[in-house]
């Protein structure tokens, strides 16, 4: 259960409001930085592709504390929440305060939307609503009072049955997300996470960190299939317990996100081959060959079920079903 406990840690370090490792506004390829203060230079945002620009950025360019509560298939749990700014670097922090006890921290900088190809620098996520608008409809809503304030509905869609959709409520004054509900396939809300207190949201005034580029590492299988719009993401490879490697690679379309683990079998207590639940996510669990080994395969995500079995299944490498 190890791979199940490490990737649901990885899903509920997003708790935080905006946490997602994308930006949107203009910054060249070998960008190491980004200057928070343009925010302040920036026109109030007018269309549904403008209001989620900015909402990416004042995820990562707001210091704030923050109250919540959490409504999804476990229940109801309520936390506190922390973002700060110091030295290029972001930090969150989320503590729950009911049920079972968790706290989570994670530390960041803007993130890149790909590993480096033949030596140079990957985009960093230029015009990443643009690309989001290519796979999701994107429209306003009307406006609303949450955690007192004044927020502005956004309604994202999918434009096919690949990925789920969301609903946005954004702070009028700053465009932090207030609110959020994941939806399924047949749009309804399996997951709302919504502040109901949010204190002094406060500009950093000063430059964030850009990842650095990082070349692509050699791996012995690689996905057959992808919904359209998914790319690889830089991410760390843990080590696994028992002995061996837990390879783990991240895909996104900006907005869903999957995770792949891979890891030997020999040696390891193995999972049940199936489909799992995991809260509002699914686990597809596959033993397959994979380079002439025996490999367990783990694939996550916020997404349809039949759309992890299938990327489970087309894994590609020297590989067949065992």
């Amino acid at each position: 259960m190890h791979v199940f406990r490490r990737c649901a840690a990885c899903l509920l370090a997003l708790l935080p409001v905006a946490a997602t490792p994308a930006i949107a506004m203009d910054l060249p390829p070998e960008a190491d930085h980004f200057d928070c203060r343009l925010l302040e230079e920036q026109p109030a945002p007018q269309t549904a592709l403008e209001w989620y620009e900015r909402s990416l950025w004042a995820g990562h360019c707001y210091r704030y504390d923050a109250q919540a509560v959490r409504i999804g298939f476990d229940g109801v749990r309520t936390l506190v929440l922390r973002h700060e700014i110091g030295d290029g670097v972001e930090r969150g922090h989320a503590r729950f305060l009911d049920g079972r006890p968790m706290t989570l921290e994670r530390q960041s900088r803007i993130g890149r939307l790909g590993w480096s190809d033949d030596g140079t620098a990957p985009p960093t996520p230029v015009g990443i609503a643009a690309g989001i608008a290519s796979h999701y409809r994107l429209s306003l809503g009307d406006e609303a009072r949450i955690a007192n304030r004044r927020a502005r509905r956004l309604d994202i869609s999918p434009l096919d049955g690949f990925r789920y959709g969301k609903r946005l409520w954004l702070d009028a004054e700053t465009g932090l997300t207030l609110k959020q509900s994941l939806l399924d396939e047949t749009g309804r809300a399996v997951q709302t996470f919504q502040l109901t207190v949010l204190e002094q949201p406060r500009l950093y005034r000063g430059d964030i960190g850009v990842d650095a580029p990082r070349d692509a590492p050699e791996d012995a299988w690689h996905p057959g299939w992808l919904p359209d719009g998914f790319r690889p993401q830089p991410v760390a490879t843990r080590n696994g317990s028992h002995g061996g490697d837990v390879t783990h690679r991240l895909y996104s379309d900006g907005l869903s996100t999957l995770s792949i683990f891979v890891s030997p079998l020999q040696g390891m207590a193995p999972l049940v081959p199936g489909l799992h639940r995991l809260g509002v996510s699914y686990a597809a669990v596959r033993h397959r060959e994979l380079d002439g080994s025996p490999r367990q395969v783990v694939v996550m995500g916020e997404m349809p079920p039949r759309v992890l079995l299938q990327v489970a299944d087309r894994l590609s490498g020297e590989a067949h079903d065992s």
